[in-house]
């Protein structure tokens, strides 16, 4: 008993300081009114930017019912992309992937990032800092567990992939940090 209010207090811990990050009050605000959140901007304008969601039903291409999504998707993928869960930093498969490829979306197979984007971010999760193409991710606000974060989505089929925060490496100054049951590695040929 001990031990697992210990492992869920680390966790939450481990979650609030890897995956938050203090917003601007203009943010706070948006988040508060559930409206889309600021779209993130590159610094280069020749690395892509996520698009804003804006909420209307058909922003999403790929649509299916939960049943549907049930049989496609293991449980693991299932509870990340549909459920909006969140996997154990350190101990996911991409992590401390280091071979060139393509990230895909687990759900429908749209592109997101590329290996040339992924950097050692020491959150414990894979984290990049620029999406594959300027039509791979939608961003949204996302106020669970008492944060205000942007919430990245696939941009077609809607499910959650992970969130985007402000402090990534050089060009770009993002932090993709993504849930590797949300995405399918394929090695460069």
């Amino acid at each position: 008993m001990r031990s697992s209010l210990l492992f869920l207090l680390v966790s939450a811990l481990t979650l609030n300081s890897a995956c938050s990050q203090k917003k601007n009050s203009s943010s706070e605000v948006a988040a508060a009114n559930r409206t889309p959140a600021v779209a993130v901007k590159s610094t280069t304008s020749k690395y892509p930017s996520p698009k804003v969601v804006t909420g209307k039903p058909d922003e999403f291409p790929v649509r299916k019912t939960d049943a549907e999504w049930k049989k496609q998707l293991t449980p693991e993928q299932y509870f990340i992309l549909r459920k909006q869960g969140t996997e154990r930093p350190f101990v996911n498969k991409y992590a401390d992937n280091h071979e060139k490829g393509n990230y895909y979306c687990a759900a429908d197979h749209n592109l997101l990032f590329s290996s040339e984007t992924k950097f050692e971010s020491g959150t414990g999760w894979p984290s990049f800092w620029a999406p594959a193409a300027d039509n791979s991710l939608k961003v949204t606000a996302d106020n669970s567990f008492g944060m205000s974060r942007d919430e990245l989505l696939c941009a077609k089929c809607g499910g959650h992939l992970g969130h985007v925060f402000n402090d990534g490496p050089k060009p770009t100054g993002q932090r993709y940090c993504m849930d590797s049951d949300g995405m399918l590695f394929e090695k460069a040929k």
